[in-house]
């Protein structure tokens, strides 16, 4: 009978990883198995009790005792040269994949999937997104931009974020816009609620019952928002929204409304009636820059938290559901915290614009 093998000489910060990974419930199995059977040879227990408790063969066991003697516990999982299995696609096909994802169409299509480069290239779809993975490429998906050509983007820029990161003493700050056409949907059959298994179900098709606009003023600071319903969103109801937030805000303190250019705005009737009140002062965001306006962020939270899949049978219905969401968050706002840097913002735009251009010449 050979002679039991001595015991595993372990540092105490070997010891100490290797019973976190013996005791790990995410670490890999083989890595677990491994980290037990190399502290029980610490302890001295022979290689074969080892293979019986841990069901593996005592050839296995040797093994691991002499890789962990030969390069320590920080290198026991590395393959080494030579080992483990060959690539089976070379690195010219793995190279021609990519080149023709990033740069060709499959014909009559408007990108490549798993299963169209696959046929073309004689290999299965799990290699090619086995590659695609590994290099980041998604032809599948596609994200939308919209650089604003407005002559005077970073001037407005600067001004607004100026105002979100540096605010006005003794001046409320309040982000100011309409949601117009909100949708007063009822759906053409009943719905079927949530429960264990199943998911909530609603008809893909519906019933209009009218529309209402709500215009909004979210309060950078503390994430309060006065609102209300109108039927449309012209200048008189614009007017009418300026009046409210005139009368709801302390006298004394200055009115600092971010907001873009819509017509209604910058109306003549508008113009005169802020004349009248010096304590306004507007804020214009440059075209195409919504995401400016941090009173889109409440408009979204109340559209996916509120409208979108509520069952509306006419409008004042659908305007309780908008003002009921509305007490509930004044209640116990949160403010968006506005975090980004005009430099940053402005960096990021002139890269856009420089990689626009040099894909279009």
């Amino acid at each position: 009978m050979p002679a039991a093998a001595p015991a595993l000489d372990l540092a105490d910060t070997e010891r100490s990883v290797l019973e976190r990974i013996a005791k790990s419930g995410t670490a890999a199995h083989r890595d677990v198995v491994r980290a037990q059977a190399l502290l029980m040879a610490g302890e001295g227990v022979p290689s074969l009790t080892i293979a019986t408790a841990l069901a593996v063969s005592p050839t296995t066991i040797g093994a691991w005792r002499s890789r962990f003697a030969e390069v320590g516990w920080t290198k026991l999982g590395d393959i080494r040269v030579g080992r483990g299995r060959k690539p089976s696609i070379s690195d010219a096909k793995i190279a021609a994949i990519v080149h023709d994802t990033l740069h060709t169409k499959p014909a009559g299509e408007t990108h490549w999937s798993c299963r169209t480069m696959a046929e073309r290239h004689g290999v299965s779809h799990d290699t090619v997104q086995k590659i695609w993975s590994g290099r980041g490429i998604k032809p599948h998906r596609v994200k939308k931009f919209k650089l604003s050509t407005d002559k005077r983007f970073e001037e407005k820029l600067i001004d607004v974020v100026g105002v979100y990161l540096n605010p006005p003493k003794r001046a409320v700050v309040l982000c100011v816009d309409e949601k117009s056409q909100i949708q007063a949907l009822d759906r053409t059959q009943p719905s079927l609620p949530l429960k264990p298994g199943r998911a909530g179900t609603m008809t893909h098709d519906y019933k209009r019952h009218g529309t209402t606009t709500l215009f909004a003023a979210l309060e950078v600071l503390t994430g309060r928002v006065i609102a209300e319903c109108l039927p449309r969103h012209r200048n008189g109801e614009f007017l009418a929204f300026l009046r409210r937030i005139d009368r709801e805000v302390p006298k004394g303190l200055g009115i600092h409304l971010i907001l873009d250019n819509y017509g209604s705005h910058s109306h003549d009737n508008v113009k005169a009636w802020l004349a009248k009140h010096p304590r306004f002062h507007l804020h214009f965001t440059p075209t195409s820059s919504s995401w400016l306006n941090l009173v889109e962020r409440f408009f979204a939270e109340l559209t996916n938290k509120a409208v979108r899949r509520g069952v509306f049978r006419s409008v004042p219905q659908l305007i309780a559901v908008i003002d009921a969401f509305l007490a509930a968050w004044n209640d116990n706002p949160k403010p968006f915290v506005w975090t980004a840097k005009a430099d940053d913002i402005i960096a990021k735009v002139r890269r856009a614009r420089a990689a626009r251009s040099t894909v279009s010449s």
